[in-house]
């Protein structure tokens, strides 16, 4: 197997990158491909089976409209990686920069899975009861029902596959638990829902999402990125505190020794990092968008992601899914 990775990508870009990719090689049976500036590179990346490096001397930033520099910068790093991809010298890409530009190379490139209006990046959130897969966390902020009747579709595929879940349970966000609930929007989505073989649970709430109610959970993409973006912060607050009232004198220190293990946990549990990156469902090959502020245990945990999407063949069991269901998906437009 062979994954692509941005080198260029993110935040901490190049350094953390080429750590999490070592990391990666260093763990699993594979060959990844390094794709950034050469020149650059050849500063951190030391000589490693299994890793090679392809030259691409431009970069996007986040801060560059996506649509015009995904077309105009032909050599950056990501529209290198999105090319290998769709001419099958890769397995997977992943890369941790501009996600619009992601999204739009990909889209253009790669191409949509037939059936599927819109892809979704799909993130899995850690809860009190494991995970929550959650989609759509930002790609499309205004969505019609087919798009989120698809989202719940590709969201089970997922479930079954990476959380192990043999009947995951469906839930829709919303304002309220009640079915009459909700905007326009929502209330014609529950009725797609309800109706198809999905295992639908009814609305999920905000504060349900973190107990981990529901295995999937489909909103629009606004919605899903203030989400996925406050249980972030809110993770980090509680980090955050636990260490400042450990650390508030002697005695709290003692007892935050005896207690080392379980906080440590804890802490692991709510970690965003430990669950990699948001793979782009709905798009013909797998493209993972790893976090921007990703560091070397997020990028190792993207690429452990990426492997096992390719392994457990994610992409061919979304489309048999929506082949079988097509007329459902035709009648609900």
């Amino acid at each position: 197997m062979k994954i692509a990775v941005d080198a260029m990508g993110g935040d901490y870009a190049p350094y953390e990158i080429i750590k999490g990719v070592e990391k990666a090689l260093d763990s699993f049976d594979i060959e990844i491909v390094l794709v950034g500036n050469k020149e650059q590179l050849d500063k951190y990346v030391k000589e490693k089976d299994g890793l090679t490096i392809v030259h691409a001397k431009d970069v996007i930033t986040n801060n560059e409209p996506p649509v015009a520099a995904i077309r105009k910068k032909k050599d950056s790093s990501m529209a290198v990686g999105i090319e290998m991809l769709k001419r099958d010298e890769v397995d997977a890409f992943l890369s941790a920069g501009n996600t619009g530009a992601l999204m739009a190379g990909s889209l253009f490139n790669i191409g949509r899975i037939k059936g599927i209006d819109r892809p979704a990046l799909a993130p899995i959130l850690p809860t009190l009861n494991g995970a929550t897969i959650l989609l759509d966390a930002g790609s499309n902020t205004d969505c019609k029902p087919i798009n989120l009747f698809q989202f719940a579709i590709m969201g089970s595929v997922y479930a079954q596959k990476m959380l192990n879940v043999e009947n995951p349970k469906i839930g829709l966000f919303n304002i309220g638990a009640e079915e009459e609930k909700g905007n326009e929007l929502t209330k014609q989505v529950y009725d797609l829902i309800r109706n198809s073989h999905l295992n639908f649970i009814g609305n999920v709430e905000g504060r349900d999402i973190a107990y981990g109610i529901a295995d999937v959970v489909t909103c629009d993409g606004f919605v899903g990125n203030a989400i996925l973006k406050s249980m972030e912060g809110t993770a980090s607050v509680i980090s955050s505190l636990l260490k400042q009232e450990l650390q508030r004198n002697i005695f709290t220190k003692l007892g935050a020794m005896l207690i080392y293990g379980a906080l440590k946990n804890i802490v692991k549990k709510m970690d965003y990092t430990e669950y990699g990156g948001a793979p782009l469902l709905g798009i013909k090959k797998p493209v993972i968008k790893a976090h921007g502020s990703s560091k070397e245990k997020a990028i190792f945990n993207a690429i452990r992601q990426a492997k096992t999407i390719v392994e457990m063949d994610v992409i061919s069991h979304i489309q048999r899914e929506i082949e079988l269901i097509g007329d459902d998906i035709s009648a609900a437009k």
